[in-house]
């Protein structure tokens, strides 16, 4: 057979550029020789992340629908027929053995094409409430990897493969660990040296992403004075650099014990240290914490489409391997939250373990051996 060509396509978020570049790392495992290139949209981070991981890319001038009205969606049907005519243009010159889908709004005219020509497809599904794109597209595909039960309401049950969510290699390294080892012991002491903080202390994680997420800076600076003076406790603050300048601001009234970081750079080591994590719940990061065995508090974010995040969230709280606090509530119920977790060892142990029964540290692989296996060998 000749050398095997594949288009992944997709992006717009790192929930959907990450785990698309695990995709394609896990298939040049699989077939070192295979020829990978990736579609994007123009002007997003695909374009600039896809490139520093060692593959191609190619953008498309499409853009998404604006849920408020604005006059960026006079320009969509334009932008559509541009990026068709590009996606076939892409499509006929590579004649690729294999499209793959990561989601968002850049793959639907690559897959669309891909269809109509007859050339074999897949797309990947990350969060629990299925994406428009994907959904617009279940009817042509050849198969569907999702990352948790029951989404037979939104594609055929006979395409479904449940493979869960690719994540990075570091973090599958990390979550193979045995927390009794001195492999372990010495990389948790890594940890707390590169952010100024022990080892030997248990530790909160307060992230919110790389801009940040304003309820849960909200809930830390309202946080309790005396859960804050614990001395056998210690906080890891991730504000974002949207609200640096506030949060750092109230930093003066903090202890020693929490730690402030617009940007986490690092993300393997922090979650080596957290005890607690409190985050949003993107599919990325709720793949990483059951990967992990992390004991989570899932704030999700109210500003997602068709509220993804709660569903996300929902899937592990339903099954006792998170904790779901509505974003509205956590101002008002992060000390309280925490303080339980902190207390109940056998409650934070539970969750944990939960996770990672939940978790997938084979996702890149799984998916990679169903996108291969659609490639007819001759």
């Amino acid at each position: 057979m000749s050398r095997i060509s594949i288009i992944i396509s997709g992006g717009g978020t790192g929930g959907h550029v990450f785990p698309a570049i695990a995709i394609a790392d896990a298939i040049k495992k699989l077939e070192p020789e295979a020829d990978i290139l990736f579609v994007g949209a123009l002007g997003k981070m695909e374009m600039e992340r896809v490139p520093k991981a060692g593959y191609p890319i190619e953008g498309l001038p499409i853009a998404g629908l604006q849920r408020k009205l604005s006059v960026k969606n006079l320009l969509l049907p334009l932008k559509l027929v541009t990026s068709m005519r590009r996606a076939w243009q892409i499509v006929r010159r590579r004649r690729p053995h294999l499209v793959i889908g990561a989601g968002g709004y850049a793959s639907a005219p690559v897959l669309a094409v891909a269809g109509w020509m007859g050339i074999p497809t897949l797309i990947q599904e990350q969060n629990a409430y299925a994406g428009l794109t994907n959904k617009l597209l279940a009817g042509m595909v050849k198969k569907v990897c999702v990352a948790y039960p029951g989404l037979e309401a939104y594609f055929p049950a006979h395409k479904i493969r449940l493979t869960g969510n690719p994540v990075r290699q570091d973090i599958v390294d990390l979550g193979n660990l045995d927390p009794q080892s001195e492999e372990y012991n010495k990389k948790r002491r890594e940890a707390a040296a590169y952010y100024g903080l022990e080892a030997d202390r248990k530790t909160v994680l307060i992230a919110g992403g790389s801009l940040g997420a304003r309820t849960l800076n909200e809930a830390m600076m309202n946080l309790e004075d005396e859960l804050l003076a614990r001395p056998d406790v210690q906080w890891l603050w991730q504000c974002g650099k949207l609200y640096q300048a506030r949060c750092e601001a109230s930093a003066t009234a903090l202890r020693a014990n929490v730690k402030l970081a617009p940007f986490i750079d690092r993300m393997d080591l922090a979650y080596l240290l957290a005890d607690v994590v409190v985050c949003r719940a993107g599919a990325l990061t709720i793949a990483e914490l059951c990967v992990l065995g992390k004991a989570a508090i899932l704030v999700p974010s109210p500003n997602v489409a068709e509220d993804h995040q709660t569903q996300n969230a929902r899937a592990l709280s339903d099954r006792l391997a998170a904790i779901l606090v509505a974003d509205d509530r956590i101002v008002a119920e992060l000390g309280t939250q925490v303080q339980a977790l902190l207390q109940e060892d056998n409650k934070r142990n539970s969750l944990s373990k939960q996770a990672r029964h939940l978790g997938f540290p084979k996702a890149a692989e799984e998916i990679a051996k169903e996108a291969l296996a659609l490639i007819k060998r001759t």
